[in-house]
């Protein structure tokens, strides 16, 4: 970058940037594209007119142009954060249907309560955390409740 393209781009506030592109970190933008961006746009509209622009309009044209420099990450990511949500959400698929877990006293007989608090933990989830496949006659009627068992 010349001394030209450095005067205009102290104006910048990276953070309002990266809002924009709804990204994180400073470092998901390689610093060849953010180059190519700034070159582009001071090409495009010249020093003297992009020194008179405020810093909020110089903060929306870099995003503008970083998002078609960009457009191949920023779909990658938005791609890998629809994953993560429906994963997450396959996850938890006992709470999907109002949050209640069906507990029956049999189920604690093999507790052991002088454990330390992560086993037991992870012993509740073992229990409760399961997919169910056996296909009863209380899965194949339409009602939502249970009443063979008790609830929290």
């Amino acid at each position: 970058m010349s001394e030209k393209d450095i005067c205009w781009t102290v104006k910048l506030d990276w953070l309002n940037i990266l809002r924009l592109l709804r990204l994180v970190s400073i470092n998901q933008i390689q610093e060849l594209k953010r180059e190519k961006a700034i070159k582009k746009i001071t090409k495009t509209f010249g020093t003297e007119v992009l020194l008179d622009l405020q810093p909020e309009e110089l903060d929306k044209l870099v995003a503008n142009e970083l998002s078609e420099v960009m457009r191949k990450e920023l779909s990658m990511n938005a791609r890998k954060k629809e994953r993560m949500e429906k994963e997450m959400r396959r996850r938890f698929i006992p709470f999907k249907n109002g949050g209640i877990i069906k507990i029956n006293p049999r189920d604690f007989k093999d507790l052991d309560l002088d454990a330390e608090p992560e086993d037991i933990i992870k012993q509740l989830a073992k229990k409760f955390l399961k997919d169910d496949d056996d296909d009863s006659e209380d899965d194949k009627n339409n009602y939502k409740e249970d009443s063979t068992g008790y609830y929290i």
